[in-house]
C-alpha cells in the first residue's frame, strides 16, 4: 500500500492508495523551518509559507483560488521549527490540477515585491494576535528558557523587527536556498497509483537538481530557570518544561506513554487532581515534541492567581512521583489504548495518512506502517516508562508564566526549576 521512490530531479516520494478513498491528499514537505534562520532572517520561514500561495507568473491568487473553489478542493500550509508544509486535498479525479498548483507554487512562484508588502501586514497583525494570548506568550517563553540563545528557542513567526526588515530579495534568496528537491518530500494519500504522483511530478519540474537538508548546530546543554512576565490578566498561566529525547531515541514511544499518564487524557494524574479533585483549573495539559537532537516535555495550566502555589505545589509532586516510581500497570494499558487508536482513527483519513508519510520520509528517512508503528507502542514496558521517566523527568526544569506578579513571587523548588 505504501511505496516510495527517487524522483529524477532528486526529491523523494511516498504514496499511500486507499481502495475505498474518493480523494486525495497531496503535500510538499521542506526540511528547513525556524531553526534554520539567522537571528536576521527569524520569520523567513514562515513569510514564505504566505507568499508561496500569492501565485505564480502564471497563475495570480485569485487564479488558484478560484480553481480549487470550483472542484471542492482545500489548501493550506504551515512552519515549524524544523520543516514547512504546503498541501491540497481534492476528489481524486482532479489530481492533475492539485499536482499542477501545488509544483507550480512550489517551484515558480512570483514571491513580487507588492505581495510581500501586502502580506507583511498580515504577518504582522499575526504576530501582535500571538503576543496578546496570554497562553501562547507563556509558552514562547518558556521555549526561550529551554533554548536560550538557540534557534529552537525562537518563536516559528519571527518578530516585528524581523519581519519588518524583510526584502523581496531576502525571501527569493532563501528561497533558493532551501526550496531544493534534495530539501524535499512530495507525500500523497488517497485514490491514486504512485505512477500518476511519481510521473506527473518529473513532468511538471522545472528547476536545479540538488540541495540537501540544512546543517544544524545542536543546543548548548544550558536553560534558563524561570521566566515571568508580567500582566494584568485574569488567569495566571503557568508553563512547567524540561528537555526530553530527541526524534530518533528509540525511547520516545515510552515517553509517549509518561505524556498521556501526565497531562494527556482525562484519566491523567495532572488533569484528575488539579482540575476533577481540586477544581483549581479547567484544564490542565502536557505535551512531548521531539526535535531532531533534543526534545521537550510541557505541562500547561491556567489558573487563579491566588492558587498557583497549590498548582505548581501539586505539578512538582506529580513530576516527582513518576521520576521516582513510573507509571502503573493500568496507566499503562490506557496510554497504549489511547495511543493504539489514535494512530487507527488518524488512519481512515486521507490527510492523515498523507501528513505521516511525509514526516516519516523527511524527519526518519523511512515510513513505518501504522503496524509497525502500533507495534513498538506494544513493546514499551514498565521497566522503559520508569527508565525514560527517570533520565527525562530529573533534569532540570523551566518555569514561565505569564500573569500578574513579579518574579520573586516564586519559589524554585517548587516544581523542582534550576
Amino acid at each position: 500500500m505504501i511505496r516510495t521512490s527517487t524522483l529524477p530531479f532528486g526529491a523523494l516520494v511516498a504514496t499511500e492508495s486507499m481502495a475505498d478513498a474518493r480523494s486525495v491528499s497531496l503535500g510538499f514537505w521542506v526540511g528547513t523551518g525556524s531553526r534554520d534562520e539567522t537571528p536576521e532572517q527569524a520569520g523567513l520561514s514562515h513569510v514564505l509559507e504566505h507568499l508561496l500561495f500569492k501565485g505564480t507568473e502564471e497563475r495570480s491568487p485569485t487564479a488558484i483560488a478560484e480553481a480549487l473553489d470550483e472542484v471542492g478542493g482545500d489548501c493550506n500550509a504551515y512552519t515549524t521549527k524544523e520543516y514547512t508544509a504546503f498541501y491540497i486535498r481534492l476528489l481524486a479525479e482532479h489530481l492533475d490540477l492539485g499536482l499542477d498548483i501545488l509544483s507550480d507554487i512550489m517551484w515558480r512562484p512570483a514571491l513580487r515585491p507588492r505581495d510581500l508588502d501586502a502580506e507583511r501586514s498580515v504577518i504582522l497583525d499575526e504576530i501582535l494576535m500571538h503576543q496578546d494570548e496570554p497562553a501562547d506568550a507563556a509558552v514562547t517563553r518558556s521555549t526561550e528558557l529551554l533554548f536560550p540563545g538557540h534557534p529552537l528557542g525562537r518563536e516559528v513567526l519571527g518578530t516585528e523587527a524581523s519581519v519588518s526588515g524583510f526584502a523581496a530579495s531576502d525571501v527569493r534568496a532563501f528561497f533558493d536556498d532551501h526550496y531544493r528537491p534534495g530539501n524535499l518530500v512530495v507525500a500523497a494519500a488517497g485514490a491514486l497509483a504512485h505512477e500518476q504522483v511519481a510521473d506527473g511530478l518529473a513532468a511538471r519540474y522545472r528547476g536545479p537538481a540538488g540541495g540537501g537538508a540544512p546543517r544544524r548546530e545542536p543546543p548548548g546543554p544550558g536553560t534558563e530557570p524561570l521566566g515571568v512576565v508580567r500582566r494584568a490578566t485574569e488567569q495566571a498561566h503557568l508553563v512547567v518544561a524540561t528537555r526530553a529525547v530527541d526524534r530518533h531515541d528509540d525511547r520516545r514511544y515510552a515517553l509517549s506513554v509518561v505524556d498521556h499518564v501526565l497531562g494527556g487524557g482525562l484519566s491523567s494524574r495532572l488533569f484528575q487532581e488539579i482540575r476533577e479533585r481540586r477544581g483549581l483549573a479547567y484544564s490542565v495539559w502536557s505535551e512531548f515534541v521531539p526535535y531532531a537532537d533534543t526534545g521537550t516535555l510541557t505541562v500547561g495550566v491556567a489558573t487563579a492567581p491566588e492558587h498557583v502555589p497549590t498548582v505548581l505545589g501539586l505539578i512538582g509532586e506529580t513530576l516527582a512521583a513518576v521520576a521516582a516510581d513510573g507509571v502503573t500497570e493500568r496507566e499503562l494499558a490506557i496510554a497504549k489504548g489511547n495511543l493504539r487508536a489514535e494512530a487507527l482513527l488518524a488512519h481512515e483519513d486521507p490527510g492523515s495518512r498523507m501528513g505521516r508519510l511525509g514526516a516519516g520520509l523527511l524527519l526518519h528517512g523511512a515510513v513505518l506502517t501504522v503496524d509497525e508503528q502500533l507495534e513498538r507502542v506494544e513493546r514499551v514496558t514498565l521497566d522503559d516508562v520508569a527508565a525514560v521517566a527517570a533520565a527525562v523527568l530529573g533534569r532540570d526544569r523551566t518555569l514561565s508564566v505569564v500573569g500578574p506578579f513579579d518574579p520573586d513571587r516564586f519559589d524554585a523548588t517548587a516544581v523542582g526549576i534550576g
